[in-house]
């Protein structure tokens, strides 16, 4: 049920779907008994789309997000094992296409390069079907031979491939590997998905640390970049919504602890023994 919710908030409710909805109701309204109504919901609408489209608006809301984490310092203890959460890869085209067709690949391709550099550590990819239609998804599979073709031994590669979000992600990859006491994770996801995604793998047992990717800011205590890219402001605008929508509702029904998990929750936990 809560994976459906989801889901319809995604294709419907979320800001950029909901403004265009607005606009349209507003639009077919405009004409008949509630015209000025309509007129104003469909200029209302219009005007924040404009907004969103052509401001930094997307990019100032997901920066708090990006900035979160920090990756860990190139002296830090090896980890026991490196998650890399799905929605990298287009898995359908990727198999379609013969070849690796990214969304956030660099989740896939900075993990090699951390089995290089650690090369005792366990790989795990979590991540099925995110489609309430479609039940299988070739991502994991797919995700799988481009890791080997970039270096990384098979036998090190460990696929969860029935999990449909981020909680399940955690979920269904602690019931699979069982992490213990002492043993550290690093945590491989865009930097904007990476406070639910800490908070959720905290909630599971991980001792994990972040390693966040795909970056859409230039980071802390630098500009916000205003590009006239209006698709692209669009989708940094949906990705940041998304997020925030996402913590506070994680929180609200219990599944992750903090409304805004942060480093300094870990540093606590490990304090008190936890």
């Amino acid at each position: 049920m809560f994976f459906t919710v989801s889901k319809v908030y995604a294709t419907f409710l979320s800001p950029v779907p909901l403004l265009l909805i607005l606009a349209l109701v507003g639009a077919i309204l405009s004409s008949g008994r509630f015209a000025r109504r309509g007129r104003a919901l469909a200029i209302g609408a219009t005007l924040a789309l404009l907004v969103v489209a052509l401001t930094p608006v997307g990019r100032m809301a997901i920066a708090p997000l990006e900035d979160r984490f920090s990756p860990p310092s190139a002296d830090a203890p090896a980890p026991y094992g490196i998650i890399i959460l799905g929605g990298a890869m287009k898995g359908l085209e990727s198999r379609a296409r013969g070849q690796a067709v990214y969304d956030d690949g660099e989740r896939v391709t900075q993990a090699a390069i951390l089995a290089k550099r650690y090369p005792g550590a366990r790989i795990v990819f979590t991540g099925g079907s995110g489609s309430v239609l479609v039940a299988e998804s070739p991502e994991a599979q797919e995700v799988e031979k481009h890791l080997v073709e970039l270096g990384v031994d098979p036998a090190r590669v460990t696929l969860e491939t029935k999990s449909r979000n981020t909680g399940e992600n955690a979920r269904f990859t602690a019931a699979m590997v069982h992490p213990e006491p002492g043993q550290r994770w690093l945590l491989v996801t865009s930097g904007f998905h990476m406070p639910r995604s800490m908070g959720l793998f905290e909630k599971a047992g991980f001792d994990v640390s972040a390693y966040p990717v795909a970056f859409r800011t230039l980071g802390p205590r630098q500009p916000i970049v205003w590009w006239l890219d209006a698709p692209e402001n669009l989708e940094i605008f949906a990705l940041a919504a998304k997020e925030w929508v996402g913590l506070a509702v994680y929180w609200a029904t219990g599944r992750i602890d903090r409304l805004f998990p942060g480093p300094q929750d870990r540093v606590a936990s490990v304090a008190r023994g936890g």
